[in-house]
């Protein structure tokens, strides 16, 4: 069975959490319908330095991401989104969209799509509706006050949502039987014991 691959991309200053969840699962077998892997992507191959000190090492640049390699691309925040942004890492998303390639984008990297129009007819939502409004986009009536939402292939979030980003981004690319998914969000949000159970459960019926 071919692996998908995820591509993450890594800056100075991204927010190291805000992808934490989807790409431990997605590194992850168990349960996959398809299995999956992760690898990071920089403006460059130079090594990059996380908002919490971790330095990081890009496995390719953005420029050799194709589309028809790529299962998805996942843009993180970080403090570098609040000014020009990534104008590459924008574009790159612009064109694996249009060839139908799906795009997660939380915090900062909202914004950085937003001012570039990506998200002006998509339904959509971030850190709060009057953080976008400040890009100037045109997308305001298509906002949603919540953690994380998804409109066809692109997932956006907000900087308190990663789990909800984790959740829609494992719906979007189909990664798990729905049973898995809400199994899986429900022990992490809740920490109840019967989602552990039922993750089991479902382990011993795989």
């Amino acid at each position: 069975m071919t692996t998908r691959t995820v591509h993450l991309f890594i800056f100075d200053t991204l927010a190291d959490w805000e992808a934490g969840y989807a790409i431990a699962r997605l590194n992850q077998p168990e349960f996959q319908k398809v299995p999956h892997e992760v690898r990071t992507v920089g403006l460059t191959r130079a090594p990059v330095r996380s908002m919490g000190g971790v330095t990081m090492t890009p496995d390719l640049t953005l420029d050799e991401v194709r589309a028809e390699d790529s299962a998805m691309l996942i843009l993180p925040g970080g403090a570098v989104w609040d000014g020009e942004g990534i104008p590459a890492a924008v574009e790159k998303a612009r064109a694996l969209l249009a060839a139908g390639v799906p795009v997660a984008a939380i915090c900062g990297a909202t914004a950085g799509l937003a001012r570039e129009g990506l998200l002006d007819d998509r339904d959509h939502t971030s850190n709060a509706a009057e953080y976008l409004q400040a890009t100037g986009y045109k997308g305001g009536a298509r906002y949603k006050q919540v953690p994380a939402v998804s409109d066809g292939n692109l997932v956006t979030a907000s900087s308190i949502g990663a789990l909800e980003f984790a959740r829609e981004i494992f719906t979007v690319l189909d990664v798990y039987p729905k049973e898995v998914t809400d199994a899986w969000f429900g022990l992490f949000k809740t920490g109840e014991a019967r989602y552990f159970h039922a993750l089991m459960e479902l382990a011993q019926q795989a």
